[in-house]
């Protein structure tokens, strides 16, 4: 094998970012033994992930050929022939006929005159053969790199071969460059016709935000803003080969952008698109220029900034293929984000300064054009800070805060130091925007650098604000703050709220005190009545209303009443730390979904109007929580999908992302995904030390395990939930509705006692708080109890019951889960035959909720149930024979011996048809047999044949 690829395998998690999708299909293509055509556009890293592949095959592989063309030497015929033959040639030419080894011989040491036109027959047969004498010692691999650049005689002899494999265990891994929706409908498809017929053609698209952020990680350009990051993302257009090029400038570079500015683009990328541009007119690249400055150019933005022959020099432009159409209007579009940013970078600063000087008085927009003002303009200057300030305020009232934060920083650069409003005010206003638009990193660097300078004491305060802000759900990171903030309020009511408010959510979050919380927090609503800080004073209402709602205080209702007086803070309002969050919450856990869906979409809709990310995130999850508890799980699970996508985007709120995602998907899902994602919520909430969301994580973790079919494993998480919650003073069952999840755990690993102890002291605080819901899967786990000490009718009482109550109150997926216990339960009442009919019921239900984990658990228990008595165990001599094999290949082997179908398996594995079938095929080439049919004889202790 060679070195490279040995190296790559090391390295694939990191070299495959973003491309697990791409790369799970080609792996799953080559481990059934078909071949891969990788293709997409320059840079967008099919070698890459041809390499890992490449990598991870060679070791199964007994022969791997490779090929890598490049265009200065596609005019060399045979070439890539020779790189794939060349040192395989003494192994196979002994045993071609002679014309074919003449042929393939004179081709790939050129030392004849052999030619496609000459001996095209015997050549093309010679390629076979040889292939053919390769795979009867062992499979092949043939990796090809860069087909377009292959030279037209290899290309024709490996396609010939390709078409005519048939069953030869020779496998094709090859990588096609193809530009654009026209280039792919035409250039791949070509590449296609000449592979093999069991092919598939993966595509690798462009990364998401996210995953240029992982992939620039993991290169070392780290501590870059996410506003930074963001413009990488456009910049490169998804191309990660861009994107590093992009950091790597920006890490060489002495000094990062001014807000509003393209980022830095290096020579290496200039090269790529500025060879076009030397066959334009001057003219027309002054066009170009004014065009890549503005936001959304037009043909007739540029002739308002004095460019009178827009049409005809974009034209130009678009012919030379720098410019394409736009399908939503006239907008003058760039063929790739990359040729404007290089275009503006190679510019003299004085002819940028020109075109912005240009577009401030031709652009219609007053936030366009006080952009283009302030780019146009050095040093301070006092108009042009107001117009900006004023821009930013606009901005923020069209919900676009990241917009208003960038405006909000140019106009602090502008402002004089002896101006009112000054400089550090502004700069407080940018990062108090940049915390709405879920920017924390440039918020926390605005609001050091206001530290270091600003000595009025409402400045700093703010100032420690956004630093607590942003530090997010790590609160405990930033305790040194507290007492800096403390003596910078002194004795001011409205500055000390500030910072109250913050210690009531220090309190719950690392010391996971809900008591001590709800005290800072009445305390900050004292101080801030006293001060007349109403917006401060909701907050802190807010906050008191929450922690007494998990608590199952009694002073809940009261204080969200108070919260909900006017007047309120619009902003405020809508917050998901705000009164309208707190009431969702208090809906949610009273039982009252519809009203809580109401409160919740309402939100919705406004905090997106406002542009408020992190807002946005976490009602999307909130959503997706009322959806899952009224048994829409697939609506559940898009939700709280897009709400992990967003935060992951956004690098805010991942940990309860992660949590509410692994929730939906254990119910509506893939329950191994879910236990990912519910360990790495757990695995967050520790790092950040936030004891709240720990509890809340491993209760997660516990349903997650408990669908998985890992009763002990739940136990053990949900065993930790009830610790932590205890210690924190939460009281109220509806908070994480684990309780019912451990009792059942607990009696399916045979501790029915300590079950029956969660569900009392459970029952006792659910009926002091009326938690209807929470009592009827009370009563249903009880039933399992009783079922287990053999008290079957008073357990089929107790489900008909609690089943009846959960669909009154519109709790769709747990009047299923009633459905299917009593289903069990029917089953195995003793002196009677299983009753189809309860499993049907609990079926339909399940469908119903589209609630896919449990419907696979519904048709397993039927299938056990309709294959009788267990299969007695194999002969030694089996068990012998198994003893070889991968353990998912043992535990696909011993099913199908005891005859279930791959349907079956997938469901009892929690896998893929696909999966099954890939796992078989290796099952039977390690046992060297040929059929599921071998396989039960094996297991009957016959021989195949």
């Amino acid at each position: 094998m060679p070195r490279d690829f040995a190296e790559s395998a090391g390295r694939r998690s990191a070299l495959v970012i973003g491309r697990e999708d791409s790369f799970g299909a080609a792996r799953e293509q080559l481990t059934r033994g078909g071949s891969v055509l990788l293709h997409g556009p320059a840079g967008i890293g099919k070698s890459t992930v041809l390499r890992t592949l490449a990598a991870e095959y060679a070791r199964t592989a007994h022969t791997v050929l490779r090929c890598s063309a490049t265009e200065s030497e596609s005019h060399l015929p045979f070439l890539a022939l020779a790189d794939l033959l060349g040192l395989v040639l003494d192994e196979v030419s002994p045993g071609l006929p002679a014309a074919q080894r003449t042929a393939l011989e004179s081709a790939l040491t050129g030392r004849g005159e052999s030619t496609l036109q000459r001996d095209g027959l015997a050549l093309r047969l010679a390629v076979l053969s040889a292939l053919r004498a390769l795979a009867a010692a062992g499979p092949v691999l043939v990796v090809a790199d860069d087909l377009q650049w292959l030279d037209p005689a290899s290309a024709e002899l490996l396609g010939f071969a390709a078409r005519r494999l048939g069953d030869t265990p020779v496998r094709l891994l090859c990588a096609v460059r193809t530009e654009g929706p026209e280039a792919e409908g035409a250039e791949y498809d070509r590449h296609l016709r000449a592979s093999p017929p069991d092919t598939r053609a993966v595509r690798l698209g462009p990364l998401t935000r996210a995953q240029v952020s992982a992939l620039l990680g993991e290169r070392g350009y780290t501590g870059l803003h996410r506003s930074t990051v963001r413009d990488i993302h456009r910049t490169s257009g998804g191309n990660p080969l861009f994107a590093l090029e992009l950091g790597r400038a920006l890490a060489e570079s002495p000094a990062a952008p001014r807000p509003g500015e393209p980022l830095p683009v290096p020579t290496s990328l200039r090269a790529l698109v500025l060879s076009r541009l030397e066959m334009l007119s001057d003219e027309a690249r002054r066009t170009l220029l004014v065009a890549s400055a503005g936001a959304r150019p037009t043909p007739a933005l540029l002739h308002a900034a004095g460019r009178e022959n827009a049409e005809a020099e974009t034209a130009q432009a678009a012919a030379l293929g720098l410019l394409a159409p736009d399908p939503e209007g006239p907008t003058v579009r760039f063929a790739h984000p990359l040729i404007s940013a290089a275009l503006y970078a190679e510019a003299p600063t004085s002819e940028r300064r020109a075109a912005h000087a240009a577009l401030s008085t031709a652009a219609s927009d007053p936030i366009e054009r006080a952009r283009h003002l302030a780019l146009a303009t050095t040093g301070t200057d006092p108009r042009v800070a107001d117009r900006l300030a004023g821009a930013a305020s606009l901005a923020r009232d069209r919900g676009a805060p990241s917009v208003a934060a960038s405006l909000g920083l140019l106009a602090a650069r502008h402002t004089p130091a002896d101006s009112t409003p000054g400089p550090e005010e502004r700069r407080l206003a940018a990062a108090e925007d940049a915390i709405t638009a879920g920017e924390q990193d440039l918020a926390r660097d605005l609001a050091h650098e206001v530290l270091a300078r600003a000595t009025a004491p409402g400045e700093r305060v703010r100032a420690w604000m956004v630093v607590i802000e942003a530090a997010g759900q790590a609160i405990g990171e930033v305790d040194a703050v507290f007492p800096q903030a403390l003596a910078d309020a002194g004795d001011d009511p409205r500055l000390l709220a500030l910072v109250h408010y913050q210690l009531a959510w220090r309190g719950l979050v690392v010391q996971g005190d809900f008591a001590q919380g709800r005290e800072e927090a009445a305390h900050a609503a004292r101080l801030a009545a006293r001060a007349g800080d109403r917006r401060s004073e909701l907050l802190a209402l807010a906050f008191q209303a929450q922690a007494e709602t998990l608590m199952g205080h009694p002073d809940a209702p009261a204080t969200i009443r108070r919260a909900l007086e006017e007047p309120q803070d619009a902003r405020v309002a809508c917050h998901h730390n705000g009164a309208g969050s707190s009431r969702f919450r208090w809906l949610v856990m009273s039982d009252r979904l519809a009203e809580a869906r109401t409160t919740v979409t309402a939100l919705l809709r406004e905090v997106r109007r406002r542009g408020m990310a992190e807002s946005e995130v976490h009602y999307l999850r909130f959503l997706a929580e009322t959806e899952l508890h009224s048994g829409h799980c697939g609506r559940a699970l898009e939700l709280s999908r897009e709400s992990l996508t967003l935060a992951r985007d956004a690098g805010i709120g991942e940990g309860a992302g992660a949590m509410q995602a692994a929730l939906a998907e254990a119910a509506g899902g893939d329950p191994h995904r879910a236990l990912e994602l519910a360990r790495e919520a757990v695995r967050r909430a520790e790092e950040d030390g936030d004891v709240v969301y720990l509890s809340r994580a491993l209760a997660v973790l516990g349903q997650a395990s408990l669908v998985s079919g890992d009763a002990a494993a739940a136990v053990r998480a949900l065993r930790r939930v009830r610790e932590l919650e205890a210690a924190a003073g939460i009281t109220d069952p509806a908070r994480g509705r684990w309780q019912g999840d451990l009792a059942e755990a607990l009696v399916r690993t045979g501790e029915p006692a300590e079950a029956l102890d969660v569900i009392e002291v459970t029952r006792a605080h659910a009926l002091r708080l009326g938690r209807g819901s929470v009592l009827a899967v009370l009563d249903r786990a009880e039933a399992l109890v009783r079922a287990a000490r053999g008290e079957h009718r008073a357990a089929v009482a107790r489900l008909t019951s609690a089943r009846e109550r959960l669909a009154a109150l519109g709790f769709g997926l747990e009047e299923a889960r009633a459905a299917f216990a009593l289903a069990e339960l029917h089953a195995e009442r003793p002196g009677r035959a299983p009753e189809s009919a309860s499993y049907d019921e609990a079926a339909r239900l399940f469908r119903r909720c589209r609630a896919l984990p449990w419907l696979r658990r519904v048709d397993t228990a039927v299938a056990a149930r309709a294959a009788g008595p267990p299969v007695p165990p194999a002969p030694p001599e089996v068990a012998d024979t198994l003893a070889g094999l991968a353990p998912m290949e043992r535990q696909v082997a011993a099913l199908v011996m005891e005859g279930a179908t791959n349907r079956e398996i997938a469901a009892r594995l929690f896998v893929s048809v696909k999966t099954v079938e890939a796992t078989l095929t290796r099952v039977y080439r390690k046992l060297g047999i040929r059929s599921r049919v071998d396989l039960v004889r094996l297991a009957a202790g016959g021989r195949t044949g």
